[in-house]
């Protein structure tokens, strides 16, 4: 959630995050932070190393990644490694390095934005070619299969997405160049962000991450990578976190079902607090059959900048994923916040979110969403669809058209949006 949708936000209405870490078929690459489980995994090449392991395929081969993968240039672009270009063999080192551009088009605001670079949504500057994300990370996956082993993490994001990925719940916040951490990481309308930056820790069936991470609530995420549609929901922006600082624990002994539980210095922020923030998150996912999981996670507690330093502060999201057939899939998400603190932060939301995907080729993909969103007594709607179309084996292309409208409040508007996400 961005800082300064909630303080606008009446004068807004007055005008007008998925299976938390599960591990499922993902549209991203090598860098799913959220489980998100709608479209094919990129294949690995067919691999002779010795030093290969058995959950590479090794020898499988791979089909083309692309549609106009075998052209003349598309080996050069899909050849493009960070790993790479720095030494490191992903297929023998436990380091994993990557990172993408993103060039996103959309020719109107996207709500509850409305004026030009507003950050009142990810998308507040239409009618310009920007350069969303252009992201880094490095990192190693803390193993605990064979005994006590230590990991960690690091993101660094430039881009038009980055002021709304900042510790924005950091004190001194909310005002460009300001604030504590990468709140002050501003560049006009651009910005830079270090979404994440923890260590992990790993023993048997349990770890724990300590330090700035992403948020396991809801969804949709930050990532590009990580999402079928350019656009994002208001659920996500308006009633989730983004990020935390703290430690949040996982585990996965039980057959079937994980749990989480750990403490953050509430919401959005970066190693640091505001208004003495202290909150409780945790929950759980479940398989409910071999093709079902739900996943229900929460905050309770101070969420710092949101609700004003109030100690009963509570958010749930509720994520359902199913998969009807071999290609066809639904989501369906739920998400409630509520603050109480008279007179400083009295919020109240709750969103309903479906979507459904159909993968019709290896290189195109279909989907719908259609989102229902109540803040304060006003509704807002939505209804997006798009296609995936997968150009080479690591650049997609994602066109869209979103639909939005509120019977209480003046918006009534149609936007298409249309980006690129090349890999590497």
């Amino acid at each position: 959630m961005k800082v300064r949708t909630w303080r606008v936000g009446l004068a807004v209405l007055a005008l007008g995050a998925s299976p938390a870490f599960a591990e499922t078929n993902s549209w991203s690459y090598d860098n799913n932070v959220s489980g998100v489980a709608f479209a094919s995994d990129c294949c690995e090449p067919t691999c002779d190393d010795p030093c290969c392991s058995d959950d590479v395929a090794c020898g499988s081969g791979c089909e083309a990644g692309g549609l106009f993968s075998g052209c003349a240039l598309a080996g050069p672009i899909e050849g493009l490694s960070l790993a790479d270009l720095v030494g490191i063999d992903p297929e023998c080192s436990s380091i994993e390095i990557g990172g993408w551009t993103n060039i996103a088009y959309y020719n109107k605001n996207i709500p509850l934005s409305q004026n030009f670079d507003d950050l009142l949504s990810f998308d507040d500057i239409p009618d310009h070619a920007n350069l969303a994300q252009q992201w880094f990370y490095i990192g190693k996956v803390a193993d605990g299969s064979a005994g006590r082993d230590f990991g960690g993490r690091i993101d660094v994001l430039y881009g038009t997405d980055a002021q709304k990925s900042q510790a924005f719940g950091n004190p001194g916040a909310g005002i460009r160049n300001n604030g504590f951490y990468d709140a002050s990481l501003d560049h006009g309308y651009y910005g830079w962000a270090i979404p994440q930056a923890y260590m992990e820790v790993a023993n048997g069936d349990l770890s724990t991450k300590v330090g700035h991470f992403f948020t396991p609530l809801g969804f949709e995420v930050i990532p590009a990578t990580g999402n079928f549609f350019h656009t994002h929901s208001y659920t996500m922006f308006n009633s989730e976190p983004f990020t935390h600082t703290g430690a949040l624990s996982t585990y996965s002994g039980f057959e079937g079902l994980t749990l989480y539980g750990g403490w953050t210095a509430g919401w959005d922020t970066g190693f640091t607090n505001n208004n003495s923030g202290s909150n409780w998150i945790g929950g759980f996912a479940t398989e409910l059959s071999e093709n079902v999981t739900f996943t229900y996670l929460n905050t309770y507690g101070n969420f710092g900048w949101i609700d004003g330093g109030s100690k009963n502060s509570y958010s749930h999201s509720m994520v359902l994923v199913a998969d009807l057939t071999d290609n066809l899939q639904y989501v369906g998400q739920s998400d409630l916040l509520r603050t109480d603190n008279p007179g400083v932060s009295q919020i109240d939301t709750i969103g309903l979110n479906q979507y459904m995907f159909y993968t019709l080729t290896d290189t195109l993909k279909v989907g719908g969403r259609c989102e229902w969103w109540k803040k304060d007594g006003t509704s807002f709607n939505e209804v997006t669809g798009g296609v995936n179309i997968q150009a080479l084996s690591n650049l997609v292309f994602r066109p869209e058209v979103r639909h939005d409208w509120s019977p209480g409040t003046d918006l009534d508007q149609t936007a298409v949006a249309i980006d690129a996400i090349l890999t590497y």
